[in-house]
């Protein structure tokens, strides 16, 4: 019961509850002019709130939110109680201060006639962590719709590889007995028995071909490598040469498995026309795709990774050393390739790539050796990773290798060179962090770092920071 137990509040403790209660309290005169104003937070202040005194309380909010301002002076309270109506704010920052107010009409008692009369309480909460928690939100499902159209698009132009493919071609999931899928020339060549659901290439089969294939698949298993075998079609007489391939999709094991006729396999391909498809899939990915030799020098890129270098055409990367563009330092692109030679392939390598033009692109690198066929050579997949969400506003500047890669340099590289470009890389890192905390300020970020304004300038020109030409007497 307010009477019973609020009767006998001050004045100091009805503000404070009021307070309390909301991150904002407007007091206001039955014109709707601000008389007086509670904060429960000194932020507030430096948004400019300090300065709603004496003014119309629809003078400082938005446009589109003058309409709702003046229906809760007239209306404070709706039929079915206290309505919270989201009202922004202009602030001097020219940004907007998104607000939940409820209104609730009073009547003030106080010692100078003027300021009797009825009055209104409007209470705000401040909705900037529902704003950015709902911004955040937006830009996150963004992502997953471009990735999702981006899966739609690959998924369709590799469907469109396996229906016009002209040769055989069936996914079994972990046996002969469970064909997942065949495209079209596979149904051709088995008939009937193919559109049965739930049917068994090992039927379609003789005895001794099937059990050839399944022995295929165990090695296949069991080492990842498996010759092919010859196997023919019950009432076919036609032999048919069959190779596999094993994936894992959400943790089961499946076989591609692909048959070619004698004749198709002397007029194999170049001109093929699925071979043709996937090259102009892998031309126009999304993801940057490099060829090396095991050197480490450019044999053959796609478009997406001439974008990231800023190059006008493949001839000018072909023969170069990929590190030119890829890697902070020399000894990463080293402790990359490294590990590609020793443990055959690499995931999730973060690093930097930087174009011609001054780019410099944070990307995650997948790569694999080669070491089958006539050249051995080193494959990389560079993808963008600066689009992803960050819950930090500051860009992640982390270590690009762990204490284990730098490890790994032990007996490769002496121990002086290794230090040095550890040192440099640090250097280098904390001199850019310090740079952006001071907007780029140099005084300020000699200071930060202990530094002499010749010292930084020095290292600025050594690293190739910015515009480092200028002398420290043209600072600001």
């Amino acid at each position: 019961m307010p009477g019973k137990f609020l009767a006998d509040l001050d004045a100091d403790t009805a503000a404070a509850l009021m307070t309390a209660s909301a991150d904002v309290v407007l007091v206001l005169d039955q014109d709707g002019v601000i008389q007086d104003l509670a904060l429960a937070s000194d932020d507030l202040l430096e948004l400019g709130c300090r300065h709603w005194m004496s003014k119309p309380w629809s003078q400082t909010v938005t446009i589109e939110s003058q309409a709702k301002v003046e229906a809760m002076l007239k209306q404070p309270i709706s039929n079915d109680g206290v309505r919270w109506r989201h009202v922004n704010h202009a602030t001097d920052a020219g940004t907007e201060l998104p607000l939940s107010y409820s209104v609730v009409p009073v009547r003030l008692k106080s010692k100078h006639a003027q300021r009797n009369g009825p009055h209104t309480l409007a209470f705000g909460r401040d909705l900037r962590p529902q704003v950015a928690l709902q911004q955040r939100l937006i830009t996150a499902q963004q992502s997953l719709e471009r990735d999702y159209w981006r899966l739609r698009q690959v998924e369709t132009r590799y469907r469109m590889l396996f229906q016009t493919a002209s040769e055989p071609v069936l996914i079994l999931e972990g046996s002969l007995d469970k064909v997942e899928e065949a495209n079209p020339a596979a149904i051709e060549l088995f008939g009937e028995r193919a559109k049965r659901p739930g049917w068994s290439l090992a039927d379609c089969l003789q005895s001794p071909d099937a059990e050839a294939l399944r022995h295929m698949f165990e090695r296949l298993r069991s080492t990842g490598n498996a010759d092919s075998a010859t196997v023919r079609v019950t009432g076919h007489k036609e032999l048919l040469t069959a190779t596999a391939s094993q994936f894992r999709q959400d943790k089961t094991s499946y076989f591609l498995l692909r048959l070619t006729r004698p004749q198709d396999q002397v007029a194999v391909a170049p001109a093929s026309d699925s071979r043709l498809q996937l090259m102009k899939v892998l031309e126009s990915a999304p993801d940057a795709l490099v060829v090396t030799e095991f050197t480490g020098h450019i044999m053959v890129v796609n478009q997406a990774f001439l974008d990231f270098a800023q190059l006008g055409s493949e001839d000018q990367a072909r023969g170069q050393m990929l590190d030119k563009w890829l890697g902070r330092t020399g000894v990463e692109f080293r402790v990359l390739v490294s590990n590609l030679r020793q443990h055959g392939s690499v995931r999730l390598f973060a690093t930097q790539m930087q174009g011609d033009q001054g780019a410099v692109t944070e990307v995650e690198i997948s790569a694999v050796a080669v070491t089958t066929g006539a050249q051995r050579c080193l494959g990389f997949t560079i993808r963008d990773m600066g689009r992803r969400l960050n819950a930090d506003g500051r860009g992640n500047k982390d270590l690009p290798r762990s204490a284990s890669q730098m490890t790994e340099l032990v007996g490769r590289l002496p121990l002086k060179d290794i230090v040095r470009e550890t040192t440099d890389l640090i250097e280098q890192l904390c001199i850019e962090a310090a740079l952006q905390l001071t907007g780029d300020n140099r005084a300020s970020a000699a200071e930060m770092l202990g530094l002499s304004r010749q010292s930084l300038y020095i290292k600025l020109r050594r690293f190739g920071i910015g515009d480092s030409g200028l002398s420290p007497e043209g600072e600001d």
